[in-house]
């Protein structure tokens, strides 16, 4: 008994604290502001940056100055009287600017990590944008769902009490009741989709999965006033994968600098201090000397063999390979929005058909042959196929909302811009 009562208390324990979690609701601003700061791979990608500023850091050092002790002794040999002991210093001096030159490498580096780091946040609010106007779609379609089952019950219950006032017979009721049926199972369909997609957008924002979200809210629809051109100005300008791109295409130059300088040997400068004690024995004479050394040592490699002729090779390919992935870059960014514009205008195309002729008219169908099969001016098939239309369109115009929505969001990241917030009166 007291086992059962602990086990009452725990399960008790645990539903209550699942009923009383709270669960947030993100429209999409809220969910894309979300992504950018808690995104795990956004997160990872971030913590890079610091690697390229500790290379910036490393870059500006000096080489450390070496310290070296030397000490000698004639005692093993028999010789008591010969003793050395050596202090030196040197330090090694960079030549032709190398120090310079590495850091405008790191920099250009730490530059590209930058705009590696935008142009993520980029894609990820794409992704995320796309998802949630699946996650809507899906949404809607199970709204969908439901006013078709209570359409079809609707039926149902006309059906049932025109067949108790003999009106009609009972295969109309059957019928009704297929209906019926077919509409739980469109449900059922919508409902199967939902759950991937609310696991995937959780992901992409970076909520952990014992959390409770859910997500809502329409986004406003406005038109677009902008040309193609002036979209793909805008995207030379603000795709931070072009300016990654760019940033690339400049630290192969400083590579290429580096690289040649590199050529140059550098120079090792030292400094030394010998105590020398030493004795000489002639005959009955002993005689004993002690000698006190200033020396200065210079070191200067030959570049005989190795003048970094391959390093110079390596740089001055990464740089043309930047400088073709750059261009080609730049020369993909008009058809890239060509084609994304061309996508949005039939998007709005389709939508606007939807609402400004095909819904209205379709509401005014349906009620007018609802109305008929009351009154017994039409058969119960009139009534089933009209109900079919009318919910097929409205899928069809939730899909072309959706296709719109994700358009846009495609155009969005194509010129590296959110219409809705950076473009004052371009987007109004």
């Amino acid at each position: 008994m007291p086992g059962a009562l602990l086990l009452l208390l725990a399960a008790i324990c645990v539903l209550g604290g699942n009923a009383f979690a709270e669960t947030r609701t993100f429209s999409l601003p809220q969910a894309v502001e979300y992504a950018l700061a808690n995104n795990g791979e956004l997160k990872a990608l971030r913590a890079e940056m610091e690697v390229a500023r500790a290379g910036l850091e490393r870059a500006v050092l000096f080489p450390n100055p070496t310290l070296e002790l030397e000490g000698g002794t004639g005692s093993l040999t028999g010789s008591t009287d010969e003793n050395t002991v050596s202090i030196g210093l040197s330090q090694e001096f960079l030549t032709g600017g190398k120090r310079a030159k590495r850091r405008t490498v790191a920099e250009r580096e730490t530059e590209a990590v930058h705009h590696q780091i935008a142009d993520r946040e980029r894609l990820l609010t794409l992704e995320v944008k796309s998802t949630f106007y699946e996650l809507t779609l899906a949404q809607k379609r199970r709204e969908l769902a439901r006013r078709a089952i209570d359409l079809n019950g609707k039926l149902l219950e006309i059906t049932r009490e025109r067949l108790a006032a003999g009106d009609i017979p009972e295969l109309e009721v059957n019928l009704a009741r297929v209906e019926v049926a077919r509409s739980e199972g469109r449900k059922i369909e919508a409902e199967r989709v939902l759950n991937p997609l609310l696991a995937r957008l959780k992901t992409l924002l970076g909520i952990p999965a014992e959390d409770e979200a859910s997500f809502d809210g329409t986004p406003e629809r406005r038109p677009l006033a902008i040309t193609p051109d002036e979209l793909t100005r805008l995207a030379l300008e603000n795709r931070p994968d072009l300016k990654n791109l760019d940033a690339t295409r400049a630290k192969g130059d400083a590579e290429v600098e580096l690289a040649e300088a590199e050529r140059l040997p550098n120079v090792t400068v030292g400094f030394g201090y010998t105590y020398e004690r030493s004795g000489l024995e002639v005959g009955d004479i002993e005689a004993r000397d002690k000698d006190h050394l200033l020396g200065l040592k210079i070191s200067i490699p030959l570049p005989v063999f190795d003048r970094n002729q391959a390093g110079i090779r390596e740089a001055r390919a990464r740089k043309q390979s930047a400088e073709s992935r750059l261009e080609f870059a730049r020369t993909s960014v008009a058809r890239e929005i060509e084609g994304d514009y061309a996508r949005l205008a039939a998007a709005e195309k389709s939508l606007d058909l939807y609402t400004t002729g095909i819904l209205p008219q379709l509401e005014e169908n349906l009620k007018l042959v609802q109305e008929a099969y009351q009154l017994g001016e039409v058969g119960i098939l009139s009534v089933i196929e009209e109900q079919k239309k009318y919910i097929e369109v409205h899928d069809g115009y939730l899909a072309a909302l959706a296709d719109r929505q994700t358009a846009l969001a495609r155009l969005e990241a194509s010129v590296g811009i959110d219409f809705q917030n950076k473009i004052s009166g371009g987007a109004q």
